[in-house]
């Protein structure tokens, strides 16, 4: 008898009938903060090495640093046209 249970529970699932907007938001949201965490990790990095372990200097590392943020912002940023 519970396995005649269990069968017309299954038999009521319906795919694609679930509200997934939230799941949605969340996952992007973590992208967006993986993506942009990624990039400032990267570019703090290049810039505290230049600035300590080389002879660059301040300067120097700081410059290199700012072309590597902008770049990574222009290439990271979202275009919409590119739906998915």
């Amino acid at each position: 008898m519970k396995r005649d249970v269990m069968a017309g529970q299954a038999s009521e699932y319906h795919r694609g009938d679930m509200d997934i907007h939230e799941q949605v938001a969340t996952f992007h949201l973590v992208m967006g903060i993986t993506k942009w965490g990624s990039l400032i990790i990267a570019a703090s990095l290049l810039f505290l090495t230049l600035w300590f372990c080389t002879p660059t200097g301040f300067f120097g590392a700081f410059i290199t640093g700012a072309v590597v943020l902008a770049l990574g912002i222009f290439f990271l940023r979202s275009r919409g046209d590119a739906e998915h």
